[in-house]
C-alpha cells in the first residue's frame, strides 16, 4: 500500500513515520526543506514541493496511492490550495484534516468526503486504521481487538447477512450497517448522509456502497478485507 502525505508538521510526520514503521510506502511532502531532511532518515520519501503548485504535484503518482492525506492544518489557505489542487488532479481518495469548523465546511465544499480531526483521532489511530484496506474509521477496544467501519467487500454484494457467514467463516460479528444517502451541501455539490440501519437480521441483504461495522480480532478482520474476490 502507498500513502502521500502532504505537510511534515506534528500531526503529518508523526503519521508518516507511524506507516512507515508499518511497512507501508510513503511520500511525506513539505514545501520546507529543513522538515524535509529532518525526517529523511525515518519516512520512505521525503519531497520538498509546494502542495499548491499544480505542475509540481504533478509529478507525484497521485492516481497509484491508496490514500493521499492534507496534514496541514495551521495554514488554512495552503490547506484548501493543496486540496483544490488533489481534487483536480484527480486523486483516487483524499483525506482532509480539519482544524475548525470553517476548515471542515469549505474542504467539505471542495468535495472531500473523509475529514479527520486532529482533537478526535491522532496521528497513530490514523495510521492503524490506514493499514486494514477499505477501513473508514476505527476503534481499539484492546492491543488484539477492534471495532471498524470498513467498506463492504465487492464478493458480498447482493447477498444476506446469512450468506455471507463472515461470524463462521472469519469469526466477525456485524454489529449494524450504514448506508450512505446522497444529498446535496450549502453551495449544491452533493455529499454523503449516513444512515444507521440499527440491528441487522440475516435476511438483512448487502448492497453496493455499504459500510459494515465489524467486531472482531484485528487478525481476522485484516484476513476478511484483504481477501481476493471469488470468481
Amino acid at each position: 500500500m502507498k500513502y502521500i502525505v502532504i505537510g511534515l508538521g506534528n500531526f503529518g510526520s508523526t503519521l508518516s513515520m507511524a506507516l512507515t514503521e508499518m511497512g507501508f510506502e510513503v511520500i511525506a511532502v513539505d514545501s520546507d526543506m529543513k522538515k524535509v531532511n529532518e525526517f529523511k532518515d525515518r519516512v520512505t520519501h521525503t519531497i520538498c514541493l509546494d502542495s499548491g503548485d499544480k505542475a509540481a504535484m504533478e509529478t507525484l503518482p497521485l492516481k497509484d496511492s491508496d490514500a493521499v492525506i492534507v496534514a496541514i492544518g495551521e495554514d488554512f489557505g495552503a490547506s484548501v490550495l493543496s486540496t483544490a489542487v488533489l481534487k483536480q488532479l484527480g486523486a483516487k481518495k483524499i483525506i482532509g484534516r480539519a482544524i475548525s469548523d470553517l476548515h471542515h465546511t469549505v474542504i467539505e465544499a471542495i468535495g472531500v468526503e473523509e475529514i479527520i480531526r486532529p482533537e478526535e483521532e491522532s496521528a497513530s489511530r490514523l495510521a492503524k486504521r490506514l493499514q486494514l484496506k477499505g477501513v473508514v474509521d476505527s476503534f481499539e477496544i484492546s492491543e488484539d481487538y477492534n471495532i471498524v467501519e470498513t467498506e463492504i467487500p465487492e464478493r458480498y454484494f447482493g447477498k444476506t447477512v446469512e450468506e455471507a457467514n463472515l461470524r463462521q467463516e472469519f469469526n466477525l460479528n456485524i454489529l449494524t450497517i450504514i448506508r450512505m444517502e446522497k444529498t446535496k451541501n450549502i453551495i449544491g455539490q452533493s455529499s454523503s448522509k449516513r444512515q444507521v440501519m440499527g440491528v441487522v437480521s440475516p435476511q438483512t441483504v448487502f448492497k453496493e456502497g455499504d459500510i459494515i461495522v465489524l467486531f472482531g480480532n484485528n487478525k481476522d478482520i485484516k484476513k476478511c478485507l484483504s481477501q481476493e474476490p471469488m470468481v
